[in-house]
């Protein structure tokens, strides 16, 4: 699998290519089982048990929302589980990596790290936060090896319209050598650098000496380039500070040299920069970082299982820094599918991935999801009066380049305002005001209201779905059908015979079955199923 292009995996897939298929599965199914075999020996050391695997309709769900942002459809997921297949779970995640949202959801991701923000504090302004955006996004689209993801922003020079990557260096609150390097170290080292004395910060910050900006005659246009006359000094001497590696080995950056680039070199060959960018990955797909906080690596906060973050490094590594064969060797892997429902022997189990972890859907997840499902649209708004802020209501809200354009909802529901580029700036906690919103807010009545999606797989002519206006019985699709297109599209599955039964009992005593269906699907929204990842 590694190495592999984009086009070669969907032929593969779609195709059959037997031998080389084959080979290719064969190498993720033993990554997959020997992560499988760390994670269930450190169970087994600490006796708590796993739970069960989770059924194809939560897989389904959870691979969809993890790798992509976006809930299923009701037609995706009959497809899905109708297929006959004894890998469909492998072969569904080749075709997720292949869909647009994937690389607008991950592109997200990674402007939450990165600060991407035309307003206060990184101030990169719009027309540069959407050439930002464009190069991650492409980064993210074409698979590009993660070390030369990590040197090209590293080591940019020019203008920020013109070369993308250099805004990593604009997208900062200040611009000091100090700042720069405690950015680089939490973004790239997953370090933060208040835990440093002050040697080590200095040390670093001495390759980012030579950092320099300059302005054009391009309005909000500016120049990133490197200096070599520039030294970072000391302000104690006032005498050039000796650059050092944040392990401890002193530097020496030749005249003319770019000390950006020597940081670069040294970088992407630590131990710390793969053991970085696999613990995130954990965390994005498993709801906890095998370093936790994520972004908070240092020798007083050890791995749950070092062993699993040196495997995982190393298959990076060994991998051509290739992030999808991560994903795929997680997401293929047994704890991954894991059930999130505990057993009574890993109840109070937090840290040992003994299941998968529930946790509430992004801000922006959820507000796509309620959208796709009724069918509607959402509002947003910038208060920058300048080019790119006009955003169409169209838009689905993982494909917004600019922290600064926002709305109500994505406020309420935590969206990170990228000031700082931690992962806790991102607030998935439920709050009573979120729960106050979903149950009686105008917005949700208002999408329910106008709801064409959901009410067409009622009423299979839309003609005759009116607004406020309820169909003749002859319209409506029998109501089994009916409950099952409702539960597909909402919650990815069928629903039980329980579920039925309520339905039809709340349809019966309603008397209007116009009315009744908008109450089941506002329920249904309003269930932790449909809320939460599990």
């Amino acid at each position: 699998m590694c190495g592999w292009s984009r086009i070669e995996w969907r032929v593969a897939v779609a195709a059959g290519m037997l031998a080389a298929a084959g080979t290719a599965f064969a190498t993720v199914d033993r990554a997959s089982a020997k992560i499988d075999k760390l994670v269930f020996a450190k169970l087994d050391e600490l006796g708590i048990p796993a739970s069960d695997p989770c059924t194809d309709e939560v897989f389904l769900r959870r691979v969809y929302l993890d790798m992509t942002g976006t809930l299923p459809s009701a037609v995706e997921t009959r497809a899905f589980l109708s297929r006959n297949s004894a890998n469909r779970r492998g072969e569904l995640i080749e075709q997720l990596f292949e869909r647009e949202e994937f690389s607008d959801y991950w592109a997200l991701k990674w402007c939450d790290l990165l600060r991407v923000k035309a307003e206060f504090p990184s101030k990169l302004w719009p027309n540069a936060v959407q050439a930002y955006h464009r190069w991650v996004r492409t980064a993210v689209d074409e698979n590009m090896p993660y070390d030369r993801f990590a040197r090209e922003l590293l080591t940019a020079s020019g203008s920020n319209f013109r070369v993308p990557q250099v805004n990593f260096y604009r997208a900062m609150p200040n611009r000091t050598p100090e700042s720069i390097a405690s950015i680089v170290a939490l973004t790239f080292m997953g370090m933060r650098t208040e835990n440093w004395d002050r040697g080590q910060l200095e040390g670093v910050a001495a390759f980012f000496g030579g950092v320099a900006y300059k302005g054009t005659a391009e309005w909000k246009e500016e120049i990133v380039y490197s200096d070599p006359a520039r030294q970072f000094m000391d302000p104690a001497t006032g005498q050039p500070v000796q650059p050092v590696f944040p392990g401890g080995q002193l530097a020496a950056i030749r005249p003319g040299q770019d000390g950006r680039e020597l940081f670069a070199d040294w970088l992407v060959g630590s131990n710390v920069f793969a053991q970085n960018i696999v613990n995130r990955i954990w965390y994005w797909l498993m709801g906890r970082g095998l370093v936790h906080e994520p972004d908070d690596i240092r020798p007083d906060n050890p791995p749950q299982n070092q062993q699993l973050l040196d495997f995982l490094a190393r298959e990076l590594v060994e991998s051509g820094f290739d992030l999808r064969h991560v994903y795929r060797i997680i997401l293929n892997s047994r704890t991954y599918q894991l059930s999130s429902i505990h057993n009574e022997g890993n109840l109070s189990d937090q840290a040992n991935f003994s299941h998968y972890h529930v946790r509430r859907l992004d801000a922006e997840v959820l507000i796509d999801a309620i959208c796709q499902i009724t069918g509607t649209t959402e509002s947003y708004s910038s208060a920058i009066p300048e080019p790119f802020t006009f955003i169409p209501e169209n838009q689905r809200s993982i494909t917004l380049a600019d922290g600064s354009i926002t709305s109500p909802f994505l406020e309420l529901f935590g969206r990170p305002p990228r000031d700082t580029g931690f992962e806790s700036e991102r607030s998935n906690d439920p709050s009573a005001a979120q729960k106050l919103h979903m149950l009686n807010s105008t917005h949700i009545v208002q999408k329910l209201s106008q709801n064409r999606s959901l009410m067409g797989m009622a009423v299979p002519d839309e003609r005759r779905a009116k607004k406020g206006k309820e169909p003749p019985p002859a319209s409506w699709l029998p109501l089994d059908e009916a409950l099952d297109n409702l539960y597909l599209a909402i919650l990815s599955r069928y629903p039980t015979p329980e579920e039925r039964q309520v339905a039809v009992s709340h349809i019966t005593a309603t008397g209007s079955r116009w009315d009744a269906t908008i109450d089941i699907i506002w329920a249904l929204l309003n269930t932790k199923e449909f809320i939460y990842r599990h």
